[in-house]
């Protein structure tokens, strides 16, 4: 009868790594003890990141090299305990009654980040949630347009005595953007503390009330208003959009590679392909890969972390933006369909991360240097 060697068994599993992890598992103290009886290993693994998919790797990959470098025939069984870390205490003022605080981010800028913002927004209100939209884009805010409140201020509300701006409601979303303190002809130029001030009032000076989900909408790239954000708010998980294209997926991993940083640790829910392929209104069923296929949806199996899902380019999606009532809420299109999946995807890993992950503390910056550079495998 076969009996399986459990110093190679622990050999061959030294060829494999776990995600977001650099050594390999044994090493990293990831597996705790392997059990041999004749033709039969059990390999008792602990992980520190509980999510899922993780999780079904770490199990497919023991399974086939055990298979591949020790015997094929052999019997394997991967117990996985999970010891997510202390959950720590959380730096930085939450906002009471909000329960999940999601940044929609983009390595550049043109990706159409705003325009899924908004839409998924919409598509989260209308599944019954309540939705929040703060616009961080202090630049270039686009929300006042895409919701049609253009022209709306925010009036002032009091609010256990303390007076309190009250967000415009549009579609169900509450909303505040620095677009609402502007006139739509006026550039804002500002240096990035009164920009960070601006965007503290919004937050911790506003009337949210209770919320499910609040999506910020920040300005493109890795800079001073991610990083306001991040030290002021214990962000629940980030977003990133990308389109398919090679120049768009080198920013969009940067983007990924800025959350995942140390020093600032905040959990990916996963990655959304937008622009994906352009389907003409008189040619429905065809499919035009502009800008190359699949890009973001390879970047997310690289990176280890959910593809979310891709949405086309529509004509109907760019003219709703632009007049004000976003494309999400056309009832019984493609386009709905696409959105609504999207936002399932983004309740799903929302959900997987708070069963699974301690909250998110706000970051800690102790130098002029802000957080250096980092380089991601």
């Amino acid at each position: 009868m076969m009996k399986l060697d459990r110093k190679e068994i622990l050999k061959a599993l030294e060829t494999i790594t776990i995600a977001g992890e650099g050594q390999n598992m044994v090493e990293s103290g990831a597996v705790r003890n392997v059990l041999t009886f004749g033709d039969e290993a059990v390999v008792e693994l602990v992980l520190a990141n509980p999510a899922m998919h993780i999780r079904k790797r770490a199990e497919a990959d023991i399974i086939k090299t055990i298979q591949e470098k020790v015997n094929a025939d052999a019997k394997v069984k991967v117990n996985v305990k999970v010891e997510a870390p202390e959950k720590p205490e959380i730096k930085g003022k939450g906002i009471p009654g909000i329960s999940n605080i999601i940044a929609v981010s983009s390595g550049k800028g043109g990706v159409g980040k705003s325009t899924i913002t908004a839409n998924l927004a919409v598509t989260l209100a209308k599944m019954g949630f309540k939705v929040g939209v703060l616009d961080a884009d202090i630049y270039g805010p686009s929300m006042p347009i895409m919701f049609d409140v253009e022209r709306e201020k925010p009036i002032s509300v009091e609010v256990d005595g303390k007076s309190k701006m009250k967000p415009i409601q549009s579609y169900g979303v509450e909303l505040l953007s620095i677009g609402f303190f502007t006139t739509p002809e006026q550039a804002i130029i500002w240096r990035g503390p009164m920009a960070s001030k601006a965007l503290n009032q919004m937050l911790f000076d506003a009337d949210w009330g209770d919320l499910d989900f609040m999506l910020i909408d920040l300005p493109p790239g890795t800079g001073d208003i991610h990083l306001s954000i991040m030290q002021s708010l214990p962000l629940t998980g980030a977003v990133v959009v990308s389109t398919p294209q090679a120049v768009a997926l080198a920013d969009a991993k940067k983007g990924v590679a800025m959350f995942q940083q140390e020093s600032i640790n905040v959990p990916v829910l996963g990655i959304i392909e937008n622009m994906a392929y352009f389907t003409p209104d008189e040619l429905p069923d065809n499919k035009y890969y502009i800008f190359g296929k699949e890009g973001a949806k390879n970047l997310a199996e690289d990176l280890d972390v959910p593809f979310l899902g891709e949405v086309p380019i529509v004509q109907s999606i760019r003219e709703a933006g632009d007049y004000g009532r976003p494309a999400a809420l056309q009832t019984a299109t493609p386009l709905e369909a696409s959105f609504e999946e999207l936002a399932r995807s983004v309740v799903q890993e929302t959900v997987n991360r708070n069963d699974n992950l301690p909250p998110t503390e706000a970051i800690k910056i102790t130098t002029m240097a802000g957080c250096s550079a980092v380089k991601k495998k």
